[in-house]
This record gives structure tokens, sequence and C-alpha cells, in this order.
């Protein structure tokens, strides 16, 4: 009876990797979630703390930021007195990534690192994931299936377009 050649599981191909190299159920060591504090958001991280806490992971935890115009800056003082540092600069990426914090530790993650970085959230998730050595980035669906995201893009489909890792989208909405 002639040998039939064995057929080599099926692989993610990522732009730039070569398939072969990574195994096809390989455990994630550094597993990165963007977060802008919002509910969905916050069920793509119980789902990435979920999987990080499975496979022993970090759970890299990110959120993106704009800086606030001058005029924009001045007015929350004008408004808000002293307590007006909580909407500039970083602060309410470092709220939001606190809270965060607080979803993956209760779905059991238990290496979390938090990173807040300037910018637009494709780019500064794309760099993040890149400088961290991600090997799973993780969205919620957000914007996938709405007007908008269909004629702007949304920050799934670019980052699944732009990322050198496994991408993961977990349906946190329901689309409408």
């Amino acid at each position: 009876m002639p040998s039939v050649p064995a057929i080599p599981a099926a692989r993610a191909a990522r732009p730039g990797s070569d398939p072969s190299a990574r195994h096809p159920m390989a455990t994630y060591q550094n597993i990165l979630v963007g977060t802008d504090g919002s509910p969905s958001s916050f069920r793509a991280v119980t789902a990435a703390a979920s999987l990080a806490s499975a496979t022993d992971a970090t759970l890299l935890l990110a959120c993106a930021y704009l800086p606030m115009r001058e005029r924009e800056r001045a007015a929350a003082a004008d408004a808000l007195g002293e307590l007006s540092y909580k909407v500039s600069g970083s602060t309410p990426a470092d709220d939001a990534l606190r809270a965060a914090r607080e979803h993956a530790v209760a779905a059991g993650a238990r290496k979390i690192e938090l990173l807040a970085e300037e910018g637009d959230p494709v780019d500064a998730l794309v760099s993040l994931a890149g400088r961290h050595g991600a090997d799973l980035l993780v969205v919620g669906n957000r914007g996938l299936n709405s007007l908008a995201g269909r004629l702007l893009g949304s920050v799934p489909s670019a980052v699944s377009h732009r990322a050198g890792c496994d991408v993961l989208i977990v349906h946190t909405t329901s689309g409408r």
C-alpha cells in the first residue's frame, strides 16, 4: 500500500510571517486588547483576559487618547476648576485602563500591564502590539457593521489589515 503524505494542519498566515513557523495551537504569550472605557470594549477586555488566564499570558490593556486643543483645555479649566486635570492629557485613558483592569482581574487575568498611548486608536494599537511583542491583538466589533464604519473604516477592520500579529475580533455589539 503506498504511503500518503501527512497533510499539515491549516495555519493562519499573517502578513510578513512564515505560517510554517507557528504551530496552529500555539500558546499566546502577550495578548494586547484595546479599550476606550465603553461597555462594549470591556466585553473585549473580559474575553482577552479569559484567554490570558487560560494560557498564562501577559495581558496588555491599551487605550489611545488624543491631546486636547488649547481652547478645549482652557474651557475645561474654566468649567471644572481644580478638577480639570480629569479631562486633560492621558488622565481619561488612565481612568479607562484602571476600569478595564478591574474587568480583567474579575475574568482571571494575573499578569496585566496598562498602556496609554497618544494617537489614533488604530495607529496606537498596531504600534503598541509591535513594541510589546504582542502575538494576539483583541478588539471589539463595534463599527464593523455601521454605515460610518463602512464609509470611513472601523478600528477592528483597520487593525485586522495592519497588525503584524493574530487579531481576534470579539462580538461585543449587536451590529445594528
